[in-house]
């Protein structure tokens, strides 16, 4: 969707008499219904001068066609500006201009393609304006059948024109590379140049060039189809078993009905029920069938990591991004803007979207609005925050409310844990989560419960030599130091004379990085994903008094899954205490279930480890 769109010559006359921040805002509100902040209103009034400079060059034919926030299919990026035509060879073409106020670049050399930045007087990481620019052409072409149909030449640039290049510029720092040369940057004093740079696409107007931009069929392009394809096949950990492939098939059938009324299918399963597998392999095979689909998760451990695996070094990193959304990502969607949403984890779900919890209103109702057919995994005991709303309850309150039909199914088939429920269910009775669960053995899993965390990382560090596939994780008793966060030698962890440092914040792919063995991860690094052998260190909100309690005084201060607790707990003591004990309980019930072969477990409260010792026994 086009906010604004008009010839070069009337936008210059707008932007000439001082009214197009005013017809901008008065579209957004007409096409969007979204009231405009002062920040971006005064980001308009600054910009559009800067653009007025560039276009008003005699090179840039006065018949081209302008767009000012595009709205990106699938998403809800805008894209800033569009100068529309054709090039000397009469080809449709378009210069796809990324804007920036910024005034300060810092490198993140440990990251691909990521800078710190000042935002909302805030330090902090955002995508480089040229990747940025790129990403938004490569998902215009990825998705838009008529830009591919008529081989729309669509060109990115970021112009930064309040940015005063430095000699060796972190701007342009070698890590960058890549996408600068796919999308140039300019800066302040490039306004010849920046009009050079558009001149030499655009050399007559074509009105068409936007109507098939805005137009355009939302599908996938069929490469990206066969690369994921190819990317499943013959790989056993992505292969469907027994009550899998029957919850799989029904999806396929529910997304392949065409009818008006929305649909929403509820997939139960707990811990190594395969749930994220089954989910990928139908993104890949939804994706086949031409349907617009996503695959949606609110923590982006899962994501960076499933997109990692998918790509394997063999493709740039955007080339599949845009098909792995974090849940917050559809607060500005329109009713039935896709045809499938695939939402992982959807029992950690928010109502609030953004990072100062600040945008849309409830994200499942979001989800559902967004989507002709949503899916939901979902594992209610894996609720670990106080924010975590994506109930079954809740799904099904919003299913009613957009008088959706409802399908609901449960995973049973254990892979995980040496492929049996067994040791899940004692978890369950252990933890007193469900009391009444059996916690009788009949399974070969190696379990061990270790007298010191040294025992622990010596036996995971030894596991993690055959494939890299072992991990150390703890409950969130120990504060993250801020100074360390990059840094594995600062020890955030310290246990008498063991130390060890959280998983860095460098890296949002701990669970596969070769050398993250050395680090602690936490439960928003682990969730959702598997290891073949987990070590786990239960701190002092889980102790044993005559029975299991639960303890949130005794979480880090930089714990924020457990905020307004503490003031809950003044109001209502007993509602205070009792979420407490859902979450704490359903934190360790994950972590302990992440080892498909093994776990060992290190207690700081030994009266617990003996407890547990007994219990095994």
């Amino acid at each position: 969707m086009i906010v604004y769109q008009e010839t070069k010559k009337q936008f210059l006359l707008d932007v000439h008499t001082d009214v197009i921040e005013d017809k901008i805002e008065a579209k957004v509100l007409e096409k969007l219904h979204k009231k405009t902040a002062q920040s971006e209103y005064a980001s308009w009034m600054n910009s559009m001068q800067y653009m007025y400079k560039v276009m008003e060059d005699k090179r840039i034919p006065e018949d081209s066609q302008i767009a000012i926030e595009y709205r990106i299919p699938n998403s809800n990026k805008r894209v800033d500006f569009i100068v529309s035509g054709q090039d000397e060879k009469e080809r449709e073409s378009a210069v796809i201009v990324e804007l920036k106020q910024w005034q300060d670049v810092k490198k993140v050399s440990t990251k691909e393609a990521i800078v710190k930045t000042q935002l909302q007087g805030h330090l902090v990481e955002t995508t480089h304006p040229s990747y940025q620019a790129w990403s938004y052409v490569s998902m215009i072409q990825d998705y838009n059948e008529d830009v591919r149909k008529y081989k729309i030449c669509l060109q990115p640039c970021a112009y930064l024109h309040n940015y005063k290049m430095k000699q060796e510029d972190d701007l342009l720092d070698s890590c960058y590379e890549y996408y600068i040369k796919k999308a140039p940057i300019f800066v302040r004093g490039d306004t010849d140049k920046l009009a050079s740079f558009i001149s030499k696409y655009i050399k007559k107007g074509n009105s068409d060039v936007l109507y098939h931009i805005e137009n355009g069929k939302i599908i996938p392009s069929k490469s990206l189809q066969d690369n994921l394809s190819s990317m499943l096949k013959g790989k056993r950990e992505f292969t469907l078993i027994d009550d899998q492939k029957v919850v799989f098939e029904r999806a396929i059938e529910i997304v392949k009905q065409q009818q008006n009324k929305k649909r929403v299918y509820i997939i139960h399963g707990g811990p190594g029920t395969g749930k994220t597998v089954l989910a990928i392999n139908m993104l890949v095979a939804i994706l086949n069938c031409d349907q617009n689909v996503m695959y949606v998760t609110k923590n982006a451990a899962p994501r960076e990591v499933y997109r990692k695996k998918l790509t394997e070094g063999k493709y740039r990193k955007a080339y599949i991004d845009h098909l792995f959304k974090g849940s917050g990502a559809f607060t500005e969607s329109m009713n039935n803007d896709f045809d499938c949403l695939i939402v992982d984890e959807a029992h950690r779900l928010n109502e609030k979207s953004g990072m100062f919890q600040n945008l849309g209103e409830n994200q499942v109702k979001e989800m559902i609005h967004a989507s002709k057919v949503t899916i939901f995994f979902v594992d209610d005991d894996q609720r670990v925050t106080t924010k975590d709303i994506g109930s079954t309850e809740e799904i099904k309150k919003w299913a009613q409310f957009f008088k959706a039909e409802v399908f609901e199914d449960t995973l049973v088939s254990q892979f995980r844990c040496s492929g049996s429920d067994s040791y899940v269910s004692w978890i369950d009775s252990v933890l007193d989560i469900h009391p009444d669960y059996s916690d009788e053995f009949n399974f070969d899993y190696d379990i061990r419960i270790c007298d010191s965390p040294q025992e622990v990382k010596q036996l995971i560090e030894e596991k993690n030599k055959i494939n890299n596939k072992s991990r150390m994780v703890a409950g969130y008793c120990w504060d993250w130091i801020k100074e360390g966060k990059n840094d594995s030698q600062v020890h955030d962890i310290q246990i008498g004379d063991f130390g060890m440092s959280w998983n860095l914040g460098s890296s949002n792919t701990w669970a596969i990085d070769p050398e993250s063995v050395h680090e602690m991860g936490c439960i928003h690094t682990c969730q959702g994903l598997e290891f073949d052998y987990v070590g786990v260190i239960i701190g002092e909100d889980l102790r044993y008094e005559d029975g299991i309690i639960t303890d949130f005084t005794k979480r880090a201060k930089t714990d924020q899954s457990i905020k307004g607790l503490k003031t809950l707990y003044k109001k209502n003591k007993e509602e205070a205490l009792q979420i407490a004990n859902r979450i704490i309980k359903n934190t360790y019930r994950t972590l302990l279930t992440r080892g498909q072969k093994g776990c060992y477990i290190y207690c700081i409260d030994t009266k617990l480890s003996e407890y547990l010792k007994s219990r095994l026994k």
